[in-house]
């Protein structure tokens, strides 16, 4: 941030005095320059007060160190950058300045407190320890730890403000001082460049009141719109009807500090409130804080999506949710999806998830596939499935219960085959089946039952029985 010009002014305590081309020339050797962190200029710092004792040691010619304390109060002339702390150290022959106990800097670029803080002047490197916490005055960002290293901007040594820190600081990640809620990122350890870019590995943790993440490491490009998570990644969000993504590798797209889009890259497993998918990759547009659509292809691992007593796979699917709510599937190339009944609604005959359960259990098949939820009136209960519809080489077997048998035989079996097979169910039980373009098919009536109230007839005599 700043260096002083250290003159005898300190020594003397006299209150604001500012270092001159007069001053003695064992202070000229310590009169370092240090720049206003928002122009990377040189400034000289006044001496405001000192409030009990100074000390000069001279450890060799034209090597001075210099020592205060009481409360030490200084200002950058011509900027609005201050320092002060309970005592200062000046160590010429390493170009460092110590300041020790109730540290605070009042930057241009940020605020810092500290108990200790030391300022390498050569390399315009502070060094913060204990209770620290920095505060960026661009974008209202905080970040509170034990430790903190800041490299200042400055002419001919770099030209973007960087910070480091170790042993799990906290970090309050925000657009602007008045952005609202902040990301708050924790990790063991943390890198910030500029304003927009942050890397942080071991144990990384993000939270806010709508998303919460982790993983081994993370990197944030604000500028570039773009996060990853590594290392046994995980993103949750939060609210009513909360979703869970993992992968291999997690990629967040970013505007303006919001999270829009989250990728699963490799071995993607995600999880609604009423589905859960699996794909090589998987990605999850949001919008106002909420999951709105769900894309998901691959090769390794063909998508598949599974949700209460449903099931559906292609080569790659997509699955609307307004504001988190299923209303539609939509599966491409090699689709298909089973059902099977709600033994529980039903009175028995459920039939098995996944590709050939048990003997209720219907399928339809084509080339692509879309199905339609319909949202209960009720928004705490599930959304049921309302329709299905096959395109291309379409077929479908489904089992038709008449429940008006009272006799509860066994349903009747389907088989259809078209250009396009459109089935409509209530309460999840099929309703109708109808297929169009050239079409043909089976149908397969139970056995009538066995009438027990005739008697039977009597056998012949000398025949066997």
């Amino acid at each position: 941030m700043m260096s002083a010009m250290l003159t005898l002014a300190l020594l003397q305590q006299q209150p604001a005095t500012t270092a001159t081309p007069a001053a003695p020339a064992r202070a000229a050797e310590a009169a370092k320059a240090v720049g206003d962190s928002a122009a990377g200029r040189p400034c000289q710092v006044t001496i405001d007060t000192v409030g009990h004792y100074g000390r000069q040691v001279e450890v060799r010619p034209g090597e001075t160190n210099l020592f205060a304390g009481g409360g030490v109060r200084a200002h950058c002339q011509g900027t609005g950058s201050t320092l002060a702390a309970d005592s200062v150290a000046w160590f010429a022959g390493v170009g460092r300045f110590d300041m020790l106990g109730g540290v605070q800097i009042r930057d241009t670029a940020i605020t810092l407190d500290a108990t200790t803080a030391s300022y390498f002047l050569r390399q315009e490197r502070l060094e913060a320890h204990r209770n620290v916490v920095a505060v960026s005055r661009a974008t209202g960002s905080v970040l509170r730890g034990p430790n903190l290293t800041y490299y200042r901007a400055a002419r001919g040594v770099r030209d973007t403000v960087e910070m480091y820190a170790t042993s799990r600081p906290t970090i309050d990640y925000r657009a602007s001082p008045d952005s609202g809620e902040p990301y708050v990122i924790v990790g063991d350890r943390v890198r910030l460049k500029g304003s927009d870019r942050v890397w942080a590995g071991g144990s990384v943790t993000i939270d806010r009141s709508d998303l919460a993440a982790q993983g081994d490491s993370l990197m944030l490009d604000e500028t570039a719109g773009l996060g990853v998570l590594v290392g046994k990644p995980e993103v949750r969000g939060k609210g009513p009807r909360s979703y869970r993504l993992l992968g291999r590798r997690i990629e967040f797209g970013l505007r303006g500090r919001e999270v829009r889009l989250v990728k699963a890259l490799g071995a993607g497993q995600a999880r609604g409130a009423d589905w859960r998918l699996t794909a090589d990759t998987i990605h999850l547009r949001i919008d106002r804080r909420k999951l709105q659509q769900v894309f998901a292809w691959g090769d390794s691992s063909r998508p598949h999506a599974v949700s209460t007593l449903h099931t559906i796979q292609a080569d790659s699917l997509a699955l609307d949710l307004p504001d988190e709510a299923l209303t539609e599937a939509r599966a491409f190339r090699k689709a298909l999806s089973t059902s099977k009944r709600d033994s529980a609604a039903h009175g028995g005959g459920g039939g098995g998830g996944g590709g050939g359960g048990g003997g209720d259990q219907d399928w339809i098949a084509g080339d692509t596939i879309v199905a339609h939820w319909r949202q209960p009136a009720d928004s705490a209960a599930k959304p049921e499935l309302d329709r299905l519809v096959a395109r291309g080489k379409a077929r479908a077997l489904t089992h038709l219960r008449n429940e008006r048998d009272s006799t509860r035989r066994a349903p009747s079996v389907n088989y259809t085959r078209g250009r396009v097979i459109d089935i409509a169910l209530k309460g999840d039980r099929i309703d109708q089946v109808r297929a169009l373009g050239p079409a043909d098919g089976l149908h397969l009536e139970p056995l009538p039952p066995v009438d027990t109230t005739k008697a039977r007839r009597p056998k012949r005599p000398g025949r066997a029985p």
